[in-house]
């Protein structure tokens, strides 16, 4: 089973701000991890306190913080950061 990876505005807009070999290595792993993979779980960690019910994926020095929807068979990014700045957005 394949998974569908989108992004919301607002994490298009924080790929967009990133150095183009960063925002590459995370599209590489969105498209050859995440999307043919059974379990999008398996290569995250699940996000407590008031990030509950969200996902991080770890990429270098940045992260990934997702909604993953089993209905749709969907990982829906929200945001994608430095990981010193990435969680105070929320």
């Amino acid at each position: 089973m394949a998974w569908k990876v989108e992004f919301d505005a607002l994490a298009e807009r924080d790929l967009d701000r990133l150095d183009p070999q960063h925002a590459r290595k995370i599209l590489k792993f969105l498209a050859q991890r995440i999307a043919k993979d059974e379990d999008p779980r398996r290569f995250g960690t699940p996000l407590r306190s008031n990030l509950a019910g969200l996902w991080k994926y770890r990429i270098e020095d940045y992260r990934l913080i997702c909604e993953i929807q089993d209905e749709k068979i969907l990982v829906l990014v929200l945001h994608v950061g430095h990981r010193s700045k990435v969680y105070g957005g929320h």
